[in-house]
């Protein structure tokens, strides 16, 4: 199994819970929570831009 590279946001720190991003295929995004890795949810970029539309709506 492929080592992922999760990445956080920007605006995060080393105390702040946030959400993080790993690229495990191509077209296919996993998404956690940093306070609970192992719990992990899987899409791919369209949903994930709609999803992020949405939220700044």
């Amino acid at each position: 199994m492929p080592v992922l590279e999760w990445r956080k946001s920007s605006f995060s720190n080393e105390q702040d819970n946030c959400v993080e991003l790993a690229a495990s295929a191509p077209a296919r995004l996993l998404i956690r929570e940093s306070d609970a890795p192992d719990t992990v949810l899987t899409t791919n970029p369209a949903r994930l831009k709609a999803l992020l539309q949405r939220l700044k709506a």
